[in-house]
């Protein structure tokens, strides 16, 4: 008998679609409560560090080299304090096979895909990752389907969401691109259902243990090269991935003092799933519409536990501006002969500001960098913001950014400052949002225990956002 394919039906299935497609049953991490077994669901992969570097290694995904931005140090150091400016540094993730460092989440979960004898895979993406699932599928001679949000309601796609959709089928995939809003989730699971694809989830424990790897690189390289651990890792925060993942492959490398910074351009006021703001933001991730949320509520995505769970290891949170961006990636071309795609820039424009608060003996690692192409240039989205009505000049961006309306590019490199986000206020949501969840206003100890691991968060400080709940 046929299944009700209708939108409620559909959802309705999710938790058994989604087990079905990643072989994995996440009944058995739930206890209490509030808590899961955060660190039992990541041992579920099967795979050590040491296993995860072997399966990178045989589709040419990880080992990347670092290159040092003298040009961009120096610059740095002419706004700094005497002594101050760290030499930046940038984990050059555009040598990967599919140009970014989501090849090494994808290395690892389509190869257990694999080995598990699913025929092909699928991902739910408008971005890079999209490109390196299919990259990897090819590799591996498995199908491939990427879901992607691409137009708004008139029909007008994103350039830089276009750009991938290319590199998708450049790689053999079938691209499926909808409108942005609801039907993402739903079309994808019923694609899911009628395929009995894997589910390349970005937040399966597969993935986040991909990038494991490059955390882990960032410290050794590091300290044969320079002797030392670095001051600051920088990392573009979006679904959190990249900041749980290079975290933990720090921590598993033994740079405990090495600071995760995470960083969003700052969209506020921009809700990444409206139509009528669809075309209206200037980058399509690595903002705070993707940032916020997702660090919040981590368990709203393509998962029923999302194993990207950034505030576990947040020191700090920073957001730049969009003209910011702009402006650093223009100068890393210019500068270094260096030509990166936006996302790894982002947290590029907050390494050149914060480089110039650490010592200049301290080292500051831009954590990746990505492969650049027609629609994600600087020039076609200047020209696709113009296209939306949007005021391009230069000026201070954070006096005079107003996200969906303009684009300040800074009027020289002394206005690239970053923000610090107020974590208290993002752990304080979180901590509401998971007891409301499950309508609990009286959580027991354990459940105390668990959101000061979810939060790195004191004792104090959660009993006292969990007596505001009553």
């Amino acid at each position: 008998m046929a299944l009700a394919k209708d939108y409620a039906s559909v959802m309705g299935r999710s938790n058994e679609i989604q087990k079905a497609a990643l072989g994995l049953d996440y009944d058995q991490f739930e206890s209490g409560r509030l808590r899961f077994d955060y660190e039992a669901l990541m041992t579920s992969t099967g795979y050590t560090l040491e296993e995860i570097e072997r399966v990178q290694a045989l589709t040419g995904v990880g080992n990347t080299p670092i290159l040092e931005l003298r040009n961009l140090t120096a610059l740095a150091r002419k706004y700094a304090k005497p002594g101050y400016g760290a030499t930046i540094l940038a984990k050059d993730e555009a040598s990967n096979p599919s140009g970014s460092f989501k090849a090494r989440r994808a290395a690892c979960a389509v190869a257990h895909a694999k080995k598990l004898g699913y025929k092909g895979v699928m991902a739910a993406t408008s971005g890079n990752y999209g490109a390196a699932v299919a990259s990897q599928a090819a590799m591996q001679g498995l199908k491939c389907i990427i879901v992607q949000e691409c137009f708004d309601s008139n029909g007008v796609g994103q350039p830089e969401i276009i750009e991938k959709a290319r590199r998708c089928e450049a790689y053999g995939a079938e691209v499926v691109q909808l409108t942005v809003g609801p039907e993402l989730f739903y079309s994808f699971l019923s694609i899911l259902e009628d395929t009995g694809y894997f589910n390349a989830s970005l937040y399966s424990p597969f993935g986040i243990a991909g990038v494991e790897t490059l955390g882990y690189e960032i410290a050794m390289q590091c300290r044969a090269k320079y002797g030392k651990d670095p001051a600051m890792v920088v990392c573009t925060s979006a679904g959190g991935g990249m900041v749980t993942g290079t975290a933990r492959g720090l921590i598993k490398a033994g740079a405990v003092n090495t600071q995760c910074v995470g960083a969003s351009i700052d969209l506020t006021g921009l809700h990444m799933a409206s139509d009528k703001q669809f075309n209206l933001k200037s980058c399509t991730t690595g903002h705070t519409g993707f940032g916020v949320p997702y660090a919040v509520d981590p368990d709203h995505s393509d998962v029923p536990r999302s194993a990207a769970r950034p505030l576990r290891y947040l020191k700090r949170y920073v957001t730049v501006k969009q003209g910011d961006v702009m402006y650093i990636t223009e100068a890393l071309a210019n500068l270094e002969g260096v030509e990166r795609g936006p996302a790894g820039n982002t947290a590029l424009a907050a390494a050149f500001s914060l480089a110039q608060e650490l010592p200049a003996d301290e080292y500051i690692i831009v954590s990746e960098t990505e492969y650049t192409g027609a629609g994600k240039h600087v020039q076609p989205q200047l020209a696709f913001a113009r296209q939306n009505g949007i005021e391009i000049f230069f000026g201070d961006p954070n006096k005079e950014d107003k996200p969906g309306k303009n684009i300040v590019l800074p009027k020289d490199p002394s206005y690239i400052k970053t923000i610090d986000m107020d974590l208290d206020h993002m752990r304080a949501s979180f901590i509401k949002k998971a007891c409301k969840k499950r309508n609990i206003l009286d959580p027991c100890d354990d459940d105390i225990k668990f959101l000061m691991e979810e939060t790195l968060a004191t004792e104090e400080f959660v009993r006292n956002v969990v007596a505001g709940l009553k």
